[in-house]
């Protein structure tokens, strides 16, 4: 039953997210979705493995997202703190990504080839359907290409979690002795 709340408070996190920017009304579906977020870090049994999966999920998500503006190829709206970089509801949707790895999408642990086809599918069908709803745009680098360096950067992202996640972490970051 887990997982499947797990989905239903990813939907409703990205569709908030995505509304939200296309109306230029982010705060308020972004702090929902972080508290959804604190919510599931304080409902598991090892909250800081999950801070380290998270954490490392939102650098990925922050650069990759940030390169592809910088190269010309995505446009946000509501691109606070910057248009220069993505914007902070983006942030947001990559560490919600993250909370499904062992939730909603723990069925492909294991299966990083099957999680890269499905990354590289459904991370732009996602986009896509941000910028149609009116979250972004395609940058000057056209909807075909960008379409094809979304796909890359969500089939590594898709593996690299479930590795991230069962990375084990330092023992003084979480404050163990």
């Amino acid at each position: 039953m887990a997982k499947f709340w797990n989905f239903v408070f990813f939907q409703l996190g990205w569709f908030a997210c995505i509304l939200g920017a296309a109306n230029q009304q982010v705060l308020l579906a972004v702090l929902l979705t972080l508290a959804y977020i604190a919510f599931h870090i304080w409902y598991l049994d090892e909250p800081w493995q999950s801070l380290h999966l998270l954490s490392r999920a939102l650098v990925y998500g922050f650069v990759a997202d940030s390169l592809l503006v910088q190269l010309g190829y995505l446009n946000f709206q509501d691109s606070w703190p910057t248009g220069h970089l993505s914007p902070v509801w983006m942030w947001v949707l990559w560490v919600l990504v993250a909370t499904t790895i062992n939730g909603s999408l723990s069925w492909l642990r294991g299966r990083p080839i099957l999680g890269a086809i499905l990354g590289g599918i459904c991370g732009p069908m996602s986009y896509e359907a941000g910028i149609r709803m009116g979250a972004g745009s395609w940058g000057s680098g056209g909807q075909t290409v960008g379409l094809i360096l979304v796909g890359v950067v969500w089939a590594l992202a898709i593996p690299l979690f479930f590795y991230w996640d069962r990375t084990p972490i330092e023992h003084g970051l979480a404050g163990n002795p």
